[in-house]
Order: structure tokens, then sequence, then C-alpha cells
């Protein structure tokens, strides 16, 4: 592959994105395919420190541009030092989060605008946006069960209320419609091994066709 390839995953709290992104990390590892992972807010010494503002209970209320910039700044420094390197020198980089989520966050979620939240975010990515985009989809009410259940003390955006996150997962249906050779809108109902299997048939053939990986098929694969 000579070109690099980011591939994001989205979705709202509770959905399953992070366990379906270390799932793909894993069989791309099993192809003997090394990939950069990156998480948003952080992956650079600046974004670790916005991101335990952001996520700090702590932090208290914020108002919602600035929240929304502190975003962008992180993912800044985040394309600027890491991730356009690493496609420059033809890596694919998995990232846990990007833009979208401060399209659905911010923008909705806040209130401020998706294209405001998006003007913001072209500036700060220097337009780039992601290749392949994962949205886990899953209903707001489902996933606020999931996070109560882990018993993990919730960070500040967790805790932002059912009417954040049904605004942030009605805008994530937008950007799916507006992007939809982007954007891959996977059912999130069920267990992890029946989203891995919808996240396979979905990303399976772009993944080959932007870059001639591939994936060893699950029904394949030996248990651990």
């Amino acid at each position: 592959m000579d070109a690099g390839l980011l591939i994001s995953f989205e979705g709202i709290d509770g959905c399953g994105k992070t366990t379906q992104l270390a799932r793909l990390v894993d069989r791309l590892a099993a192809v003997r395919v090394k990939v950069l992972v990156v998480r948003e807010p952080g992956g650079t010494r600046l974004g670790e420190q916005v991101r335990g503002i952001l996520l700090d209970p702590a932090t208290g209320d914020i108002d919602p541009a600035a929240e929304a910039l502190l975003y962008a700044a992180s993912r800044a420094e985040l394309v600027a030092t890491v991730i356009e390197p690493a496609l420059a020198a033809g890596q694919i980089v998995v990232c846990d989060r990007y833009v979208d989520s401060s399209l659905a966050y911010q923008g909705a979620g806040r209130g401020l605008g998706i294209d405001r939240v998006l003007e913001a975010n072209l500036l700060a990515t220097r337009g780039r946006l992601p290749d392949l985009t994962v949205l886990v989809d899953l209903d707001p009410a489902v996933a606020r069960t999931r996070l109560a259940s882990t018993g993990a003390d919730q960070d500040r955006i967790e805790r932002a209320g059912s009417e954040f996150f049904t605004r942030a997962h009605a805008a994530y249906g937008e950007l799916a419609a507006r992007w939809p050779d982007r954007i891959l809108r996977i059912d999130g109902d069920g267990t992890a091994d029946e989203v891995e299997v919808r996240v396979d048939a979905a990303l399976s053939r772009p993944l080959a066709a932007r870059t001639g990986i591939v994936l060893e098929p699950l029904h394949r694969r030996q248990p651990a």
C-alpha cells in the first residue's frame, strides 16, 4: 500500500466502538498489517492534557464553544504531529473518535450547529477527514444501560444526560446520510461477536479496494 489510510470509529458512549476497534486491529495484526492506534481527545502530550480538562468531572461546566475549540485544538496537534506523518509514510491509522464526534457532541449535543463545528475542525485538521468511518449505532437508552452496568465512574461527558445523547445519536444519523460513502453505519445491538460480523461485512470490501488488504474470514478464525 503506497498511501496511508485513516479509519475512525464513532458512536455514542457505551456503543461498543472501542471494543470493535480493538478487534479490527487484532485482525489486521493476524494478516501482518501494523497499524497506528490513536484516541481523541489525546494522542499527544498536549492532547492528553486537554483530555484531562475535558473529561474530568471536577472541571465542571465549560462554555460549549470553548469545549468545541478545546477538542479542535487537541485534534489539530494530533493531525499535525502524528496522523499526517503516519499517513505520509503509508501507514494505516485507526482513531478512536475523530471529527464526527465533535459534530455530534458539540454541534448537536451542545447546540452549536454541525456546520459551524465542522468549519472549525476543517481548519484544525487541514481538511483531513477519515477515509472510512465505522459508526457503531446503538439506541442511547441501551448505551446508557451498558455504561451503568460497568460500575465505572463516569467522566464529564458521560454525565451530560439523556437529552444530550439523544441529540448526539440523531446527529450521527445525519452524518451517515451526508457522507454515505465514508461512514459505515453498523447496528450495535447484540453481542460483541455479532457486531463484529456486521463490521466485517461492511468494512472488508472497501478496505480491500483501498489497500489490497484481505482480512482473515471470521468463520475461519480459531478460538483463543
